[in-house]
C-alpha cells in the first residue's frame, strides 16, 4: 500500500507540474518607439526611422494595432506616431497585450562608453607642452598620424579641465562656445595595443597639446573584423558598432535572451560581443 500511495503522489505532482507549465503565461516585452504603416506594410515598430516627409521605416510587425484608437500623424498614405507598446513576441511579430500609450522617450545609454581621460593628471594639471602645435590643424594631423600607427585602437578628446579656468561656467552657452572646442584646453586621448607610450614621439612631432596615451585590449582593425563576422553570423541584427575604448563590439537585436548572450560569449569570447535588445522584458 505504501508503494501504491507514493506512486499516486508522484503521478499527481507530475500532472500538476505539467498543467502549470501548460498555463504558464508568455513572456511580455515592452518598448518606446515609432509605430508606422504605409501602402507597403502594416503597422510596424521601427528600429530605425528615416526622417523623410513622410517618414519611413522597416521594423517589427505589430499585431492588434488600431490607428483609430490612438492619436497619430498621417500623410500620403503613411500613418505614424510614438508609443509605449507591450506585447508578446514570437520571433517575428509583436502581438499587443494592452492598449498602446504615449511614448516616454528616454535616452538609450546601453553601450555608452566613459570618455574621461584614464591617465593620471600631471603635476600642474593638463597643459599644452607646445602651444604653437595645439591648434585645430595639429589636432587633425595627430589623429591622422595615430590611425596610421600599428595597433591603433581609439581616439577621443576630453574637456576634463575646463573647470580649472577662472570664471568658467559650464551652464553658460557663451562659455561653452568660447572654450569647449579650444585645442589648447583639450586632452587628446589615444589608445593602442601593446606599449602605447612607444608612439609618443610620432604623435608629439605634430601635436603639442595635452596628451594621454593608454593601452587597449584590441586594435580598431581587430574589432572591425569581429564586427563584420558577428553581424553576418548572428541572426536578426538591427545595428552594430565597435567600441575601441571598451574593446568590444556592440550589436542590437530585437530581443536578447540569456542563452543567446551565452552562445555569443562561447563563440567569440566573453565580453567581446555585447548584445542589446530593443524590446525589454516586462518584469512582474
Amino acid at each position: 500500500m505504501r508503494g501504491i500511495w507514493l506512486a499516486a503522489v508522484l503521478v499527481a505532482l507530475a500532472t500538476c507540474g505539467t498543467a502549470s507549465a501548460a498555463i504558464a503565461p508568455k513572456m511580455r516585452y515592452q518598448a518606446d518607439g515609432t509605430v508606422l504603416s504605409n501602402t507597403w506594410h502594416g503597422p510596424q515598430l521601427c528600429a530605425i526611422v528615416m526622417l523623410s516627409a513622410p517618414p519611413q521605416c522597416d521594423g517589427l510587425d505589430v499585431i492588434g494595432w488600431d490607428w483609430d484608437a490612438v492619436e497619430h500623424s498621417a500623410q500620403d498614405g503613411v500613418s505614424w506616431g510614438d508609443y509605449h507598446v507591450v506585447g508578446t513576441w514570437d520571433g517575428t511579430r509583436l502581438t499587443l497585450t494592452e492598449p498602446p500609450r504615449p511614448a516616454k522617450p528616454r535616452p538609450d545609454r546601453s553601450g555608452q562608453t566613459d570618455f574621461t581621460t584614464p591617465c593620471p593628471t600631471p603635476a600642474g594639471g593638463w597643459r599644452p607642452v607646445a602651444r604653437e602645435k595645439a591648434t585645430d590643424r595639429a589636432l587633425d594631423a595627430a589623429l591622422d598620424r595615430a590611425r596610421e600607427l600599428p595597433g591603433y585602437a581609439a581616439s577621443w578628446v576630453d574637456q576634463a579641465y575646463l573647470d580649472e579656468i577662472d570664471g568658467y561656467d559650464s551652464t553658460d552657452p557663451r562659455d561653452a562656445q568660447r572654450y569647449a572646442n579650444d585645442p589648447k584646453r583639450l586632452v587628446l586621448n589615444l589608445q593602442f595595443t601593446g606599449d602605447a607610450t612607444a608612439r609618443e614621439s610620432a604623435i608629439r612631432a605634430v601635436w603639442g597639446g595635452a596628451l594621454c596615451l593608454s593601452r587597449a585590449p584590441h586594435s580598431e582593425a581587430e574589432l572591425q573584423a569581429l564586427q563584420e563576422k558577428a553581424t553576418k553570423e548572428i541572426k536578426g541584427v538591427l545595428s552594430a558598432r565597435k567600441d575601441g575604448r571598451a574593446g568590444n563590439v556592440l550589436i542590437w537585436v530585437w530581443v536578447v535572451r540569456p542563452e543567446l548572450q551565452r552562445e555569443v560569449d562561447e563563440k567569440y569570447g566573453k565580453g567581446l560581443v555585447v548584445l542589446h535588445g530593443y524590446l525589454k522584458p516586462v518584469r512582474p
